[in-house]
């Protein structure tokens, strides 16, 4: 140490206890099979703190009141110092929060270092886990735009449905039976003193209990946890183990650095989020959707099945909770390896697959009316309307836009999927043109399409014709005029090929396992 450094050292040492209590923590000896997978806490920790420093600058200028928290939001971005990369940090850093802490709850549980004696880790990471949910969760709605409102209402409705206590929980959390400005308050706390605090100590525990039971060994093949003799060959290991510092730490320290410069690499690119536009309870020109974390829950709600919502919006969230409180107290001994649990490697692959596929259609979302960026109706191509035969047929082309039929019908590509497309519409009908007729005027009543509004009361009998005479000339119309969206069936051509590659490495991935836990087994009963 530098004779400079030496005196302040000293002078902090015996105020601090920097020899007697610091050092011994930072010094306590982990593993030698410690590898780079075990660098996922420590970064997502890093995230946290990121959380933490940049929230207090955004707190600094937002405004938890429904008239100015979009407002305040857009002077962060628009005109405070540094605030567009402030809030690009903050929303780029919560991301990167959760990615990390999936990652290192997927890892523990791949490795069993849920087992005896870290029962309790495990409970204080599922804790953090779902903080971690709850806080991005919350920081979205702080931006009170059209996905922030429409979430809460979800949200809102979700929770009355518990049994029992959900008129109490709605008003706990929604803080009444309607969204306002009390809702946004409660929410504001909740996301920036509640959580955070809870967080902190559940951060302090886990990390004492990290310290005090070790950090567990990379299991091998033979890696059996017994709680009688596991404590005993754990000292063995780490007699022969490295210093947490710097040895281990240099791991944690870099993978954080470098998980904090793609976060900031990010934030200076792109910046936060898009602001969307303004909570307009009114607005129904609007297709929200929660945080891509949450995207396939979004997707899951809008396809169970009417008759059994109830029954799986409540219990599908809480057989997942209480299942990962209680693995470690059922689960808490026997095989560690991922080799030796195929189960585990197998529901870990259907987790991730199931949030893939639900994802991708929560993104797409066919049941949902679509709308351009601004929220207003999409028109038909103009290329379309030019090679309409008729005059009638163009009237019927603005029509189709001005009354947002193209919210759920595409025109070459152009438009939703909720119903078919234009092009296969007529043809549909092709027979018996008049129960076209029928079925425009009458709406969705009696079908699927249950929204769409019957067009007999709000049409002229021309209008009804000019509709008509564009659906039938449409077909001819689009020959040659690319597509403005990729075809529906592409799309679920391209999922089907992402379930049957992930299928196909999951099956030769357990194909290779089960072979070499064969060969060991071999292997011993050949030396006995």
């Amino acid at each position: 140490m530098p004779a400079l450094i030496r005196p302040v050292y000293g002078w902090l040492d015996d105020r601090l206890g920097i020899d007697a209590v610091i050092r011994p923590i930072l010094t306590h000896p982990v593993p030698r099979s410690t590898n780079w997978f075990n660098v996922l806490g420590s970064a997502t920790l890093t995230a946290f703190i990121f959380q933490l420093v940049t929230g207090v600058f955004l707190a600094l200028s937002y405004i938890p009141a429904p008239n100015d928290a979009y407002r305040s939001i857009q002077y962060i971005v628009n005109d405070s110092l540094f605030g567009h990369f402030i809030r690009g940090i903050h929303y780029w850093g919560g991301s990167a929060m959760i990615l990390l802490i999936f990652a290192h709850t997927a890892r523990v549980f791949l490795t069993g270092s849920y087992k005896y004696p870290r029962e309790l880790n495990w409970v204080l990471g599922v804790g953090l886990l779902f903080c971690t949910i709850l806080m991005g969760f919350t920081g979205q709605l702080l931006v009170w735009n059209e996905d922030s409102y429409s979430a809460i209402v979800v949200g809102a409705e979700q929770a009355a449905r518990t049994p029992f206590v959900g008129q109490w929980v709605v008003d706990l959390f929604f803080a009444g039976k309607a969204v306002g400005g009390a809702t946004l308050t409660h929410f504001y706390v909740i996301h920036v003193f509640l959580v955070p605090g809870l967080m902190m100590g559940l951060i302090a525990g886990h990390l004492y209990l990290v310290v005090y039971q070790g950090i567990s060994e990379w299991p091998e093949p033979t890696s059996v946890v017994d709680p009688k003799t596991y404590k005993e060959k754990y000292h063995k290991l780490l007699e022969d183990g490295i210093p947490f510092f710097p040895d281990a730490m240099a791991k944690d320290a870099i993978f954080a650095l470098f998980a904090g410069a793609v976060v900031i690499a990010l934030a200076l690119i792109y910046g936060g989020a898009p602001l969307g536009h303004p909570a307009n309870p009114g607005s129904v020109m609007t297709n929200p959707r929660p945080f891509w974390f949450l995207i396939w829950y979004y997707a899951f709600l809008a396809l169970i099945p009417p008759q059994i919502e109830n029954l799986l919006i409540i219990g599908f969230p809480a057989v997942i909770i209480t299942w990962m409180l209680i693995l470690p107290f059922y689960a808490g001994k026997g095989e560690r390896a991922p080799s030796r649990r195929p189960w585990a490697v197998g529901s870990v692959c259907v987790a991730v697959l199931s949030f893939m596929v639900l994802g991708y259609v929560g993104y797409v979302s066919p049941w949902a009316p679509r709308f351009t960026a601004t929220g207003t109706t999409i028109r038909v191509p103009a290329q379309v309307v030019k090679n309409l035969p008729t005059a009638q047929a163009k009237e019927g082309a603005a029509l189709f836009g001005t009354y947002a039929c193209t919210a759920c019908h595409s025109v070459a590509g152009a438009g939703g999927i909720r119903g078919p497309a234009v092009e296969t519409m007529y043809r549909d009908y092709e027979a018996d043109p008049k129960a076209l007729y029928a079925q425009i005027a009458v709406g969705g009543k009696g079908t699927s399409y249950q929204a769409m509004p019957a067009f007999g009361e709000i049409l002229s009998a021309p209008q009804m014709q000019y509709l008509v005479a564009f659906i039938k000339a449409e077909p001819h119309a689009t020959r040659g005029v690319p597509p403005e969206g990729i075809d529906d069936k592409y799309r679920w051509i391209a999922v089907a090929a992402l379930i049957a590659l992930l299928f196909i490495f999951t099956w030769i991935w357990t194909g290779r396992v089960f072979a070499r836990r064969r060969a060991a087994e071999s292997l011993v009963a050949g030396g006995d």
